[in-house]
């Protein structure tokens, strides 16, 4: 889109509209995303309508209840509507001229080498049309990115995951939230969890992420009671009994995949952007952010090489490649982040070790997700300052557990054993008591 906004260049968007269903209607849109959307003059639209989340809200099993920030009081991220953005996107991109979209196409067939692609209207009738440019942003299942795996030299590799997804629903109470609006609420329960963002309308919508042998053995309504009772108890008054076995048994767990691929073009007539080159688990919600932000690295190389696709789409490959492969490994490890070390004390006392340093030295010690989600630092760079600063941090509380420990034991000695140390300090004293006694005595 920002494409079109600066350069006169001409655009055919093909689209398969597909019901929503099984997919999440939250988004959790950061800085990345924002920067993008501030690019194309939507970012204040697009904000206006979603909610700030500050914090995580931890659900013990007790009905306990913890915050965990997630940056400064300032820093926060959104929960929007995917619905209302990709309207938004939808009617920003038909005000220009130069750009058509079409609806109900899909496309069957891509010639990266030749520049045509073969869509199949709502007339079943094939249509060949040629592109400058093709830019295969169409999903995990990428057709384009089909096509591009049969050239030489086409790295590509895809994981499922063990665990599956479902939705659930809490409404409102009274015509207010149920719940505290302003965090990411979770539910951890060490290999699995569930989590619950605000909605504009006062509903949250609940995620329920598990391993699939565990969906499958909830066959019946009781069996689903039983188990909210036994992990999510304070959920059942919220979403209601009823609701809850609707919702659980509407549709079965979906699934989750994660895609690495490389290189991301084919010479300067293709291009793979955001799921298609690179999906992603949803755990550290930056599908979205790293997706905008493909696009505002290429238009930023668009300027840098002045409109030259030979020069810009391989930049392009060396530049996200190395970051969107570190934000799909981040991804996996904040689930068994989610889900498992936030219960731990020690996890809680080294995020406050991180947010102490951060505020003394902002510059050198930043926290990860801060990094991943409030800046625009490179995900792969933001990767390698982590590992350094864990590195820093472990040998600080070592080397601070040492002294506490050699301290402790002097002080043992000094004040609880002291005749060792007189029999260190004075042994001349000893040998007189003994020459005189005949006894030892320290």
């Amino acid at each position: 889109m920002h494409e079109r906004k600066k350069r006169d260049l001409s655009g055919i968007y093909i689209r398969v509209t597909k019901s929503a269903r099984g997919r999440s209607i939250n988004l959790a849109l950061s800085y990345r995303g924002r920067q993008a959307l501030k690019a194309i003059g939507l970012e204040d639209q697009v904000v206006s309508q979603g909610i700030p989340m500050r914090a995580r809200m931890i659900h013990s099993l007790s009905g306990k209840k913890s915050a965990i920030p997630y940056g400064t009081k300032s820093q926060y991220i959104l929960s929007i509507s995917r619905e209302n953005l990709n309207k938004d996107l939808l009617t920003a991109v038909e005000k220009y001229s130069n750009a058509k979209v079409h609806f109900g196409h899909r496309l069957v067939k891509c010639n990266p080498e030749k520049g045509v692609i073969t869509v199949l209207g709502q007339d079943k009738v094939p249509k060949d049309v040629t592109c400058d440019l093709i830019v295969g942003s169409d999903g995990a299942f990428s057709t384009v990115r089909t096509y591009l795996m049969k050239k030489p030299r086409f790295d590509y590799s895809q994981q499922y995951i063990p665990h599956g997804y479902m939705e659930l629903n809490i409404p409102p109470k009274n015509g207010d939230y149920a719940m505290e609006p302003n965090y990411l609420h979770i539910w951890p329960r060490d290999t699995f969890m569930m989590i619950a963002l605000p909605n504009m309308n006062k509903s949250f919508t609940c995620t329920l992420f598990m391993p699939f042998e565990e969906f499958e053995k909830l066959l019946t309504s009781s069996d689903v009671l039983d188990f909210f009772q036994k992990y999510f108890p304070d959920s059942i008054p919220l979403i209601g009994k009823q609701a809850l076995v609707q919702d659980f048994f509407l549709l079965p767990a979906q699934s989750m995949i994660s895609v690495k691929c490389s290189s991301f073009h084919f010479k300067s007539h293709c291009l793979l952007m955001g799921d298609a080159a690179h999906a992603i688990v949803p755990f550290f919600g930056q599908g979205m952010n790293a997706g905008f932000e493909d696009c505002l690295v290429f238009d930023e190389l668009m300027d840098k090489f002045n409109n030259d696709f030979s020069m810009c789409l391989p930049e392009f490959s060396r530049l996200r490649i190395p970051d969107d492969h570190a934000i799909s490994d981040l991804s996996m490890y904040n689930y068994i982040e989610m889900r498992a070390h936030v219960n731990s004390r020690w996890f809680i006392f080294r995020k406050n070790i991180e947010r102490l340093l951060h505020a003394i030295m902002p510059s050198t010690f930043i926290p990860l997700y801060t990094m991943v989600t409030f800046s625009r630092i490179r995900y792969h760079e933001a990767v390698l300052h982590w590992y350094w600063q864990k590195k820093v941090i472990n040998g600080g509380l070592f080397l601070l557990g040492t002294l506490i420990a050699v301290s402790g034991t002097y002080l043992l000695m000094r004040y609880k054993s002291p005749r060792p140390l007189d029999y260190l300090r004075r042994p001349s004293e000893w040998v007189t008591y003994f020459q005189n006694t005949g006894h030892v005595s320290l």
